[in-house]
């Protein structure tokens, strides 16, 4: 129960600084949320995007799974939760800006890259099968380098994937050929405490906020 508790005392914290005194934010909330950016995110707990980039209620729109995968465009029957929420964010709250974010130590890639994936769980497995290219592209180029190397390129490359899923969305593409929609890879290191945003210039992933020094803290 002591985890219940910090949860509840955490919301009489919420509650005193949104509610309680002259913070006006939800004034307009409650009437309607206006984000201008998505981010999709992994359910790991130690990647909360509104955490990491200080945001307050109704900053960002933001959808989680394992691995922070993005499915192809399909209209088949099915519960399409990912593919609901990207609709409702572009098409009704009209974000410009649209987020992976992918993380290090992820462990629905490392379920990916499993030689016993198929034992993971009857959800598990067909889920991050979503990013098998990623899989394939590192398997390839990075035989026999270390499983750490292999993990963190598989990662990154799992972020492009869901950028590319992304496209097939006719009308997001079609919004992102006008320039009112962009699209972003950013990747946060754990490790290094540092986050890295993708550019298809140099095809490579690059400091966006560099790691802590004693003379940027």
């Amino acid at each position: 129960m002591k985890d219940i508790a910090k949860f509840l005392s955490g919301f009489k914290i919420f509650q005193r600084t949104y509610f309680c005194g002259d913070n006006e934010l939800f004034s307009d909330l409650k009437e309607a949320q206006n984000p201008k950016a998505l981010v999709i995110a992994c359910s790991d707990s130690r990647v909360d995007p509104a955490l990491l980039t200080g945001s307050e209620p109704g900053d960002m729109f933001v959808v989680r799974n394992v691995a922070n995968l993005v499915p192809p465009y399909e209209n088949s029957p099915g519960r399409h939760g990912v593919s609901a929420a990207l609709e409702y964010a572009v098409k009704v709250l009209g974000v410009e800006h649209v987020i992976v974010l992918g993380h290090s130590c992820c462990g629905g890639i490392q379920a990916l890259m499993a030689p016993d994936r198929e034992g993971l769980g009857e959800f598990i497995a067909p889920w991050v099968k979503i990013a098998e290219p990623a899989l394939h592209e590192v398997s390839t180029k990075l035989e026999g380098k270390d499983e750490t190397v292999r993990q963190r390129a598989c990662e990154q490359a799992s972020v492009l994937v869901s950028l590319e899923n992304l496209l097939t969305f006719p009308w997001l593409w079609e919004r992102v050929m006008q320039g009112s929609v962009y699209l972003h890879g950013w990747y946060f290191d754990m490790q290094r405490g540092e986050l890295l945003s993708y550019l298809p210039e140099t095809g490579t992933f690059e400091p966006l906020v560099a790691r802590c020094t004693m003379s940027n803290k």
